[in-house]
């Protein structure tokens, strides 16, 4: 409900401000629906990465990949990171982890969706559009999974 805290697990936290219908909602190209949208202030002035990369990583695992060929972003990937199906799991070190190049490479190798369509472009934008008028927004915007915590005070 309005008003409620949330938490993420990079120490971002917010409080929800307003709870739209689902058909209200900003939707991707394919017609899912966005469930949440956050504050696009509270990344950039807290320099919160983690946030960014777990969303990218979210998108990348949620869809799915496979890299073709051998490009060189990929020369330190295991064998057993070239390929992986929708749902998969996938985990990086803090501080040691994935390299923007490797993150941008898996971003632009995702798997289509079930209509043929890449949603998400190398960078992890992706078009939007309004749930009311149903117009494109017009900039890409980052979209991906994140876990979100209600927090209970």
């Amino acid at each position: 409900s309005d008003g409620d805290k949330l938490a993420g697990r990079h120490g971002n936290k917010g409080v929800i401000g307003k709870i739209l219908p689902v058909e209200d909602m900003p939707f991707l190209p394919d017609g899912t629906p966005v469930d949440i949208i956050l504050n696009t202030h509270g990344v950039p002035r807290r320099m919160n990465i983690g946030q960014i990369l777990e969303t990218h990583l979210g998108w990348v695992a949620k869809a799915g990949w496979k890299i073709d060929g051998s490009p060189d972003w990929a020369a330190n990937l295991p064998e057993e990171m070239l390929e992986a199906e929708p749902g998969s799991i996938v985990s990086t070190p803090v501080f040691d982890g994935a390299r923007e190049d490797e993150l941008q490479g898996l971003l632009s190798s995702t798997l289509p969706n079930r209509d043929g369509v890449t949603l998400v472009d190398q960078d992890g934008k992706a078009e939007l559009f309004d749930g009311r008028s149903g117009e494109p927004f017009p900039y890409p915007v980052t979209v991906g999974y994140m876990y979100i915590l209600k927090l209970h005070h």
